[in-house]
């Protein structure tokens, strides 16, 4: 269909909007932009400026993420998982247009002021610089240089923090022992980053899923941040380090001067590796960054307290006469698309108990869905006569060690620090994998709802020990999912026992 068509549509919902209508309209016009430009690298403006208005024209915020949703959902995401230059370049023009459409309404009068300040009053100006980071050489750090502080942009997403941004920490204090590291980000990282040397966190949230003048005002809040922390010194005694973070749209925004600057382009330069994992693309970046060769695995450093809590209960485990400790984490950050839905999970931890010695520690999860599912695991589980428990990650000393399945309610510093004491991890591709492998636990993950080859290269996780990956084609109409081949192929991955 043409653009007018939906446009049409759309004026229709404008005097009446129904959540369920937008939402289909929305997705379709997403999935318009997608199939045009993949079809024959059309790119359709009027298709966004109209998801633009979409998600900005009622006074009702619910109303809004409805397209906010759909653009970020099927328009950014597919755009940005491909890893391919191409889609690299489309993304910047596609955010150019997007603040572009912001900046000219009255909610966007701050943004506009402060791009126009920094000589960005056009939608090219602002395409050509981010343009020009892209396709530039990665700019090295001038030898002489020695920054007071440095201010690291956070990934958003705990996994790629843990993945990129534990690699950036380690390697520049190293390179600059006597500055002062500082990560903006949320407050969870905190929880993973509880001890790191030389560094601090500055909490600054960012709602995924907010709607779109939410997200990009972020921006302006990160602008604060960063002025409050360099308004005293000069332009030599600081660095921004940008790892194509969301709180800059992936390095579209800008935040100070380029002397000053450095972006990572995680999506990849021709120059880069085509089959690196995104924490050996992170290395290889600093390399060029810093003109040096060296590798750092990705680490993360949970409180004392939380990994003396479950070293103790862990310890008693292994003591009660406990084989192996298997931790297991079935979260999938929101994306339903990464699980395996049917018996999958019952199955697995079924035969993790049956045909191992192990106690396998669930981690409970997030919310309602997540906690709904844990809890049909350990019902079945119980059926099936193994022992079982749940508790709270507070009351670990009180826990019956009998228990073959053992449910645990944590945050995310908490269940670091389980699987830090773990001898196995297994979970989907979300964050616990890139915990586990940065801890040095041996991990596999199932990666499911992705049949893009490089997404699962870049994304595996990376680390000292064993990390092995069961990929499922969810994807394909004709692939039927056998249960029983994919846990087979899952308990082949263990260590021997």
């Amino acid at each position: 269909m043409k653009p007018e068509f939906y446009i049409a549509q759309w004026s229709q919902q404008k005097k009446k909007p129904d959540e369920d209508s937008l939402l289909f309209l929305a997705e379709r016009v997403a999935a318009n932009f997608i199939d045009r430009y993949f079809y024959n690298d059309e790119y359709e403006r009027q298709y966004i400026d109209l998801l633009c208005e979409m998600a900005t024209f009622f006074e009702s915020p619910k109303l809004n993420q409805i397209a906010s949703g759909a653009f970020f959902g099927t328009v950014v995401e597919r755009l940005c998982d491909d890893f391919e230059e191409l889609q690299t370049e489309t993304y910047n023009r596609l955010i150019s247009q997007v603040i572009d459409n912001i900046r000219r309404m009255p909610e966007g009068s701050e943004l506009d002021g402060k791009l126009t300040g920094m000589g960005l009053s056009t939608e090219e100006e602002i395409y050509q610089r981010v343009e020009n980071n892209r396709i530039n050489p990665d700019e090295k750090i001038p030898v002489h240089f020695n920054p007071q502080k440095i201010i690291l942009l956070s990934r958003v997403t705990i996994g790629a923090d843990v993945a990129v941004t534990s690699v950036i920490c380690r390697r520049i204090t190293r390179r600059f022992p006597e500055a002062r590291i500082i990560i903006v980000g949320n407050s969870k990282l905190r929880e993973i980053m509880a001890d790191t040397p030389q560094t601090e966190i500055l909490c600054l949230e960012y709602s995924r899923r907010g709607g779109l003048i939410e997200k990009f005002n972020a921006w302006l809040d990160l602008l604060a941040v960063i002025q409050g922390e360099i308004s005293e010194l000069s332009d030599d005694q600081y660095l921004v380090l940008d790892p194509d973070s969301r709180l800059t749209q992936l390095g579209v925004l800008p935040v100070v001067g380029a002397d000053s600057y450095r972006f990572f382009n995680s999506r990849g330069k021709p120059s880069y590796p085509a089959k690196a994992s995104i924490s050996e693309l992170t290395n290889v970046w600093l390399n060029a960054v810093l003109d040096e060769e060296e590798f750092c695995y990705p680490k993360i450093w949970p409180s004392r307290l939380d990994i003396e809590s479950a070293k103790s209960f862990t310890g008693r485990l292994h003591d009660s006469g406990s084989f192996d400790i298997i931790c297991v984490n079935l979260g999938v950050g929101g994306n339903s698309r990464k699980r395996l839905t049917g018996d999958f999970e019952v199955s697995l931890t079924l035969q993790l108990l049956a045909q191992t010695r192990a106690t396998v520690l669930l981690d409970l999860g997030f919310g309602e869905e997540e906690r709904t599912q844990t809890g049909e695991i350990i019902e079945a589980v119980a059926a099936a006569g193994f022992d079982t428990v749940s508790s709270d990650f507070a009351a670990l000393d009180s826990v019956d060690i009998k228990a073959r399945l053992i449910g645990i309610e944590c945050g995310i510093g908490q269940i670091a620090a389980l699987i830090s004491q773990c001898d196995e991890f297994i979970g989907y591709d979300s964050a616990c994998q890139h915990i586990a492998a940065a801890q040095g636990i041996r991990s596999c993950t199932v990666f499911a709802g992705s049949n893009n080859v490089r997404f699962i290269r870049r994304w595996r996780a990376s680390g000292p020990n064993v990390s092995e990956i069961v990929f499922i084609d969810t994807l394909s109409k004709d692939r039927e999912i056998n249960t029983t081949e994919v846990v087979a192929r899952i308990l082949g991955t263990l260590r021997p026992s």
